[in-house]
């Protein structure tokens, strides 16, 4: 009997221990982040990722319960680094975690910090120890927005939108290695009847804003390359010429009065003329380069065409750095006299069947099915002396945007 009342009293001794420790148990003197993912990647190490997707889920933990009514995006944010631009999120908390979820794609190959302000604060009302981490998303870097995009890995599909190519619109095309081991493959085309046809291409251009990207390596074929085209110049072409001294691309344009036009081709030749040096009245900038046979011949290049509506300028850079500008708004005609290009609005298709086709065309200046210069030895798709493109192409994509200096250049840098 003594010994079980000893052991009884163990029992309660120990119990009331548990009560008393129970009750001295103290709140957190600090609101801290504990830890910090998206799925298996560790956002709140001494390294940051490169790998985040870009759609992350980010899980933030905390060091004790958060108070849901300051989890909002004014004390939770996320900034794209090369132009500070705000990213919209969502966020939601429960417990000690916080879900933060971007309300749109980030851009490939883009640094981003997230921060978590003092506005966030826990359950028992203390503020968070400001936290700040940065990511890298996976991938070369591409900014955001685009709405097509080609890379020819081993298809010609639209990897982000619905202008796939026709049934029967991929003609004698073959996928080979691209400029380096991270671009993969290329469509490669035999400068003879190789195409591919995608259906709608009036929608790719009917636009205020416009930028074209790709990459190209051009066969020294004897001829011209006519490289892309929607209806020729009734949508947009770019060709180089058969001696790699020069490229341009018209394209067609809105007048705002009902009626379109081209405004004439938009013609780089590297001889740095401008209005103020003899060069026409509209161009502003055109950057001189006497060796530009160099940069183009049998060589990997990259084009980005850019028209910005609100300043009214078309632009056209070469492997990343801008080499011309025209300005719609010095459009004057000889009597100095306002022209229709000073009222341009956007891009509109023009084509009209049978002469063109709404088609976008890759390795020549239009669709076949379109009747357009036929007859032309440079310009009938079944005549053998056509200007066919000879060579390999490469990550086109299409904006509904004006890609900026800076975010040309960093695609550029990226996937070179």
């Amino acid at each position: 009997m003594k010994r079980k009342n000893v052991f009884l009293s163990v029992i309660l001794v120990t119990a009331m221990f548990a009560v008393i420790l129970s009750g001295c148990k103290k709140e957190p003197t600090d609101f801290t982040l504990a830890a910090l993912v998206t799925g298996t990647i560790d956002l709140n190490g001494a390294t940051a990722s490169n790998i985040v997707p870009v759609k992350p889920a980010i899980l933030a933990t905390f060091n004790t319960d958060v108070d849901v009514a300051t989890a909002i995006p004014g004390n939770v944010s996320l900034v794209q680094d090369y132009d500070k631009a705000d990213i919209a999120v969502t966020v939601t908390a429960s417990g000690k975690t916080i879900t933060i979820t971007p309300v749109d794609n980030l851009g490939n190959g883009a640094l981003y910090k997230l921060s978590f302000s003092a506005g966030l604060k826990s359950a028992g009302g203390l503020a968070l120890t400001i936290a700040a981490r940065t990511f890298t998303t996976i991938g070369t870097f591409v900014p955001t927005g685009a709405l097509a995009y080609w890379n020819f890995e081993d298809n010609a599909n639209d990897q982000i939108g619905p202008y796939d190519p026709a049934a029967g619109g991929i003609v004698a095309i073959t996928y080979t290695a691209s400029r380096n081991t991270a671009a993969g493959k290329a469509a490669t085309f035999d400068g003879t009847t190789s195409i591919i046809e995608i259906p709608n291409g009036d929608q790719l251009m009917n636009t205020h804003d416009f930028t074209l990207s790709f990459w190209a390596k051009a066969a020294n074929s004897g001829k011209g390359h006519f490289i892309i085209g929607l209806a020729a110049f009734y949508g947009f072409q770019f060709e180089l010429n058969g001696g790699f001294t020069e490229f341009k691309m018209p394209v067609q344009f809105d007048y705002g009065d009902g009626t379109s036009g081209t405004g004439g081709d938009l013609l780089y030749n590297g001889d740095g003329k401008t209005k103020d040096n003899g060069g026409y009245r509209g161009t502003t900038f055109s950057k001189e380069n006497t060796a530009l046979v160099d940069v183009l011949k049998e060589k990997w290049f990259h084009i980005t065409y850019v028209y910005n509506s609100a300043t009214k300028e078309r632009m056209f850079f070469l492997n990343g750095a801008l080499v011309k500008t025209q300005d719609h708004n010095l459009f004057l005609n000889d009597a100095g006299e306002a022209t229709k290009e000073m009222g341009i609005t956007g891009l509109k298709y023009g084509g009209i069947a049978p002469e063109t086709v709404n088609e976008l065309a890759f390795g020549f200046i239009q669709s076949r099915a379109g009747t357009l210069w036929d007859a032309e030895p440079w310009g009938g798709y079944d005549l053998p002396g056509a200007n066919h493109f000879q060579g390999q192409l490469d990550d086109v994509r299409i904006f509904h945007k004006a890609l900026t200096v800076t975010e040309i250049l960093l695609m550029y840098n990226s996937e070179k």
